[in-house]
């Protein structure tokens, strides 16, 4: 522990010294061991506006007093431990102006001919500007995360939006689908009703003859087959679609065979073939086990299917999607969905997984069907995809996944 005070002590006149007080970009200023200035550059007054005459010999206190308890206590620790104090920063206002400036303080101890500590040299260097500066990017920063985060919401609410209309889409081709059966099934019920009053007027009457009684049981028979295999039809339509639409909650982890799954996405899927003008090619490999989620899958069969049928055949020309799935190793399948549609350009091709990228906007389209392709795909299944596609040619989007997939993961 080093202490020294020295009273009266003056700042050495040496020209050079003087020179560079005179000239210094900074602020310059020499304390004695009890605050008092020794000498100080114009540049310094401008802190408190008393000229450089008016600050030598008078006491920090006395010259700016807002600053002198600080002032004091950084000169106290230097002349206890001998130690330089640097980085400290002073704010304050110069006299008839209201604009807060700032500066930048460096303190080092200046040390007599015998070693002891005989006052303080101070720097100081403006940084305003560098302050306002700082302030306007850490606002302009704060802004821009709290536009990115309401963009982040509004994307989100616009996906789970996309994801509840693919589900719609869905409800609507599967009551499409149950309408045929249940409506066979209540013309057939109806005939039959029919012929059984019939039949039981004329037993009734006492006139039933055997042929009578054999085309009544040839009717229940042929009835009772359509209404068995058109009933059945509708039950199984209806498993799958509860299937699907518990999946769909992307809660349900599950074994399940993909050619099965897939069959049960695609007959909510078909009505919309006829409409459109389109044939679709189904081919698979049995026994693909999988332990994945199968909601999610789903959701990339639809939106590839509908994302097929609105931008592949424009102007309502035909065509035909294929859909393949093969084993790929022992640990992985390979989905691949294709059609031979118009096909993109490069320009299309590399914007394709964009969010928010359309080319069909003014039909109300918001160009999130592929980039939740691509984000269930990557981050849900765990798997791979590829985009190949030429304008006029068609287009090949091939889906690799691991059969076990990854735990579930967030932002899918």
């Amino acid at each position: 522990m080093r202490s020294s005070v020295v009273q009266d002590v003056q700042f050495p006149k040496q020209p050079a010294l003087q020179l560079i007080y005179d000239t210094a970009p900074i602020g310059l200023a020499y304390l004695s061991p009890d605050c008092r200035y020794l000498q100080i550059n114009q540049r310094l007054t401008e802190i408190c506006g008393i000229s450089v005459e008016g600050h030598l010999g008078r006491s920090v206190r006395d010259c700016v007093p807002a600053l002198a308890g600080a002032v004091e206590d950084i000169v106290r620790s230097i002349m206890e431990t001998g130690q330089p104090v640097t980085g400290v920063e002073v704010y304050g206002q110069r006299p008839g102006h209201n604009d807060e400036r700032c500066w930048i303080t460096h303190w080092h101890p200046q040390l007599g001919p015998n070693g002891n500590i005989v006052g303080v040299n101070v720097a100081a260097e403006e940084i305003t500007e560098r302050k306002r500066n700082e302030r306007e990017l850490r606002a302009a920063r704060d802004a821009a995360e709290r536009a990115l985060h309401h963009l982040q919401e509004t994307q989100a609410s616009l996906i789970e939006a996309e994801k509840l209309a693919a589900l719609g889409r869905l409800v609507a081709g599967v009551a499409h689908e149950i309408n045929s059966p249940v409506g066979t099934s209540l013309t057939v019920a109806s005939v039959l009703e029919q012929k059984c009053a019939d039949f039981a007027a004329e037993a009734a009457r006492g006139r039933l003859m055997r042929s009578s009684l054999s085309d009544f049981i040839e009717v229940v028979e042929s009835a009772s087959s359509l209404l068995v295999g058109n009933l059945k039809r509708a039950a199984d339509l209806v498993q799958s679609f509860k299937q699907v639409a518990v999946d769909r909650s992307y809660f349900d982890r599950r074994e399940f065979d993909l050619g099965e799954v897939t069959e049960q996405v695609l007959s909510g899927l078909r009505p919309a073939l006829p409409k459109n003008n389109l044939a679709l090619e189904v081919d698979f490999a049995r026994g693909l086990a999988m332990n994945s989620y199968p909601g999610p899958y789903g959701q990339v069969l639809t939106n590839l299917f509908v994302n097929a049928v609105a931008h592949a055949f424009p102007d309502g020309k035909g065509g035909t999607i294929t859909i393949r799935l093969r084993a790929s190793g022992r640990d992985r399948v390979e989905v691949l969905f294709a059609d031979d549609g118009c096909g993109m350009d490069c320009e299309v091709r590399r914007q394709a997984f964009d969010p928010f990228f359309t080319t069909r906007r003014d039909n109300g389209r918001i160009g999130l069907g592929l980039h939740i392709v691509h984000n269930i795909v990557t981050n849900r299944l765990g798997g791979e995809l590829h985009l190949d596609s030429t304008a006029g040619v068609g287009t090949t989007m091939r889906i690799t996944l691991p059969r076990l997939a990854p735990q579930r993961a967030t932002g899918a």
